[in-house]
């Protein structure tokens, strides 16, 4: 007797698991995170709704890139990693605008400003300051940020520190995506 009672509490218990969708889902988000990872390294098409004022190019929306690979960085010019990494940025750009887009966003920044910017330094990659919120799934922590994402908007690659984008093994990692 004690038998068949504890089987059927098990299957009670086990009915109630697979049964109830808010249990289920939530042991399954507990133990089996894949939809939780594959949802952080996604940007949604919420993500992509940015109005961006272009600096040095016409002003468009986030979305426009949406279903292309994307060098998308956030800086500032009051920011000396920023500033540092600039060079290497432009190199990449010279060598693989044809490529990838390259969506620059400035932060904490005065129009004014970022223009002398890039002026002064001859820089061409294209720059926005963002008009709308963005989203915190992509909104930098710390700055500079950079994500670099496929035609699919998963990222591949997310830097917050100053890098040399214009290593070697940039290069190839950005020949794989667009094939």
């Amino acid at each position: 007797m004690k038998k068949i009672a504890i089987y059927i509490i098990i299957l009670v218990v086990l009915g109630i698991i697979f049964l109830v969708p808010g249990i289920r889902n939530f042991l399954k988000d507990q133990f089996f995170p894949v939809a939780s990872i594959e949802n952080a390294v996604h940007i949604s098409q919420d993500d992509y709704d940015v109005d961006l004022q272009g600096i040095n190019v016409p002003s468009t929306n986030l979305k426009n890139f949406k279903n292309k690979p994307v060098f998308l960085n956030f800086w500032g010019t009051w920011c000396p990693p920023c500033r540092k990494e600039w060079p290497s940025i432009q190199r990449l750009y010279d060598r693989r605008k044809g490529h990838i887009d390259f969506v620059l966003i400035a932060m904490k920044d005065e129009e004014e400003i970022v223009r002398a910017f890039l002026k002064e330094n001859n820089y061409t990659v294209p720059v926005y300051i963002a008009q709308s919120p963005i989203s915190e799934k992509i909104l930098p922590k710390v700055f500079p940020t950079t994500f670099l994402l496929d035609q699919n908007g998963r990222i591949l690659i997310k830097e917050d520190a100053a890098t040399d984008w214009d290593a070697e093994s940039i290069h190839q990692f950005i020949d794989n995506i667009v094939k």
